[in-house]
């Protein structure tokens, strides 16, 4: 009989009788692809077109970038819309994803038929395929993210308070860029426009919103 593969990582399982004086290769390779890079791995996934990309791990113990832990996810052309990023056929495994993809475009992780994860460009995120969907492997995010599991981090403001060059409080109008302030896939996070009370010259506040 022949050998057969583990359903999530195809890892090679050797049949009884099988591999008479070659299954130290077989064993050898299982440990250095398979369990490898499932645990420690680091591979790189493109986006070779403009639309979605499909990954699966197919029925080998040869190294694998679909099955690696971390994935550097690119794109050899420009996207110019969110994409997705598919596993399929859906298995149940960790991912650390990075958003590395051209055109400055969140891409979803998701299995063909369940939902996903948005990753914003340029960031990383880790992710867990159930075998069904996939979901965020941290529940309880910070506040970049929407806030330490709440549903609305809106209201809350953070005094970053600039001093002047004299070494007193600043004066005047001031711009503000805070990187990455439009989306991230799990909202937005804007500016005050009005300084709160307590609030001194030279305090520069900002509102994190969903």
């Amino acid at each position: 009989m022949a050998s057969q593969y583990s359903t999530n990582l195809k890892i090679e399982l050797i049949q009884t009788g099988e591999q008479a004086g070659t299954w130290g290769s077989t064993t050898n390779d299982n440990f250095r692809y398979a369990l490898e890079q499932a645990i420690v791995g680091y591979g790189t996934v493109d986006f070779a077109t403009d639309a979605d990309k499909t990954i699966a791990i197919t029925n080998s113990n040869a190294s694998q970038a679909a099955r690696c832990y971390a994935l550097n996810v690119t794109s050899s052309v420009s996207l110019t819309a969110t994409r997705n990023l598919i596993i399929d056929p859906a298995i149940q495994k960790t991912y650390l994803i990075y958003n590395n993809t051209s055109g400055s475009q969140s891409i979803v992780v998701k299995t063909s038929a369940g939902t996903g994860v948005t990753v914003a460009n340029g960031t990383y995120l880790q992710v867990y395929s159930d075998g069904t969907n996939v979901v965020p492997q941290i529940s309880r995010l910070p506040v970049l993210y929407g806030g330490t599991g709440a549903t609305t981090a809106s209201g809350a403001r953070t005094n970053l308070d600039v001093p002047a060059r004299d070494g007193t409080d600043a004066t005047g109008s001031w711009n503000i860029s805070i990187s990455n302030a439009t989306s991230n896939g799990y909202g937005t996070r804007t500016v005050s426009t009005s300084t709160p009370t307590g609030g001194t010259d030279g305090d520069i506040w900002y509102q994190v919103a969903t």
